[in-house]
């Protein structure tokens, strides 16, 4: 089983008032606690981080 890395995740976002990182997908229930336990194996909302994604689109 591959593991997801949240901090290399484009949905992992930083909130600047609450000076926290949070999943900003709406996970249900299930996923919610498996995110919360560090279980959250195979991700499906999971989205490389690539700052050259858009730049490759351009071209």
């Amino acid at each position: 089983m591959k593991i997801t890395n949240c901090e290399d995740c484009n949905n992992f976002v930083y909130d600047e008032e609450s000076e926290t990182y949070y999943c900003e997908m709406e996970l249900d229930e299930d996923e919610y606690i498996k995110f919360v336990s560090a279980s959250f194996y195979n991700c499906p909302y999971y989205d490389p981080y690539d700052e050259y994604k858009i730049v490759r689109k351009q071209n």
